[in-house]
């Protein structure tokens, strides 16, 4: 999840700032962190997992990937920085400034400037570099509940990648469809308080599969790795003769050719 906190749409002010749980749970690289629902129910966010290499499941969800690659909350990094040693042009967004700082502090290496491999301050409803040409997008750790309307989501993110483009989501492991308010909290926030509610999203692979079918995605693969599950979408191809969009590949010349406004821990 590494962003669960892409709640903000627009520029909405993130629940993410520094200090936050999060942000301190990403510095240290380790928990306890919860989600906690309204009525007082917990969902433990895996902190040490995301601050770790990719492991076999992630690696497995990679081989999957084609071309250019966005990760759409991308957390502290691990797959941006897995991509980046795969020789793949890649971009990491995420609303949290650790995040993106620890995975800048991932790709701190010739490899991945030889990739093309960055990562912005950013919301997935904000622009984004290389909208309309990227190869393959991914919703892991439960981005897929972004901003608490995944349907809303699906839509954006077909917006995002090329006609035939790869969606790949990480579901939950069981028949959810659930639209919630949660605050992030860590051990002692479990206990007394904590920071602002947030919409959030669960799904499962099920509920997934109905709402990506309204939404000009067709489903490709499903598999799971342990606990974890996954499926792979297509976007649907159009005949439309407009200008084809801007590869996403050029990342690294985008970069170089912004100001601020599109460095590194910098919000548009």
């Amino acid at each position: 999840m590494s962003a669960v906190g892409t709640a903000a749409r627009g520029g909405a002010a993130s629940p993410w700032a520094a200090g936050d749980p999060y942000s301190d749970a990403l510095r240290l690289g380790r928990g306890p962190l919860f989600l906690r629902r309204s009525d007082g129910w917990l969902l433990p966010l895996e902190v040490e997992r995301w601050c770790a290499e990719a492991d076999a499941a992630d690696l497995e969800v990679l081989g999957r990937c084609a071309g250019s690659v966005l990760d759409v909350g991308c957390g502290p990094g691990r797959l941006v920085a897995a991509l980046a040693a795969r020789g793949r042009p890649v971009l990491g967004i995420d609303v949290s400034e650790a995040a993106v700082a620890r995975t800048v502090r991932r790709l701190e290496s010739p490899a991945s400037r030889r990739a093309g491999a960055t990562a912005l301050l950013r919301s997935v409803f904000e622009p984004v570099p290389g909208e309309g040409g990227w190869d393959t997008a991914l919703l892991m750790d439960g981005n897929i509940g972004i901003g608490g309307d995944p349907r809303a989501l699906l839509e954006r993110l077909r917006g995002l990648v090329l006609p035939g483009g790869t969606l790949i989501v990480e579901t939950a492991p069981a028949d959810i469809d659930e639209r919630v308010s949660v605050q992030v909290v860590d051990a002692d926030g479990a206990r007394g308080g904590a920071g602002s509610p947030f919409p959030w999203a669960r799904l499962g692979t099920p509920a997934l599969l109905r709402h990506a079918r309204g939404r000009g995605w067709h489903a490709v693969d499903q598999w799971s790795s342990g606990v974890r599950c996954f499926v792979s979408l297509r976007s649907r191809t159009t005949s439309s003769s407009a200008e084809p969009p801007k590869r996403a590949a050029v990342i690294s010349s985008q970069r170089a050719g912004k100001g601020a406004a599109d460095s590194p821990v910098a919000r548009r």
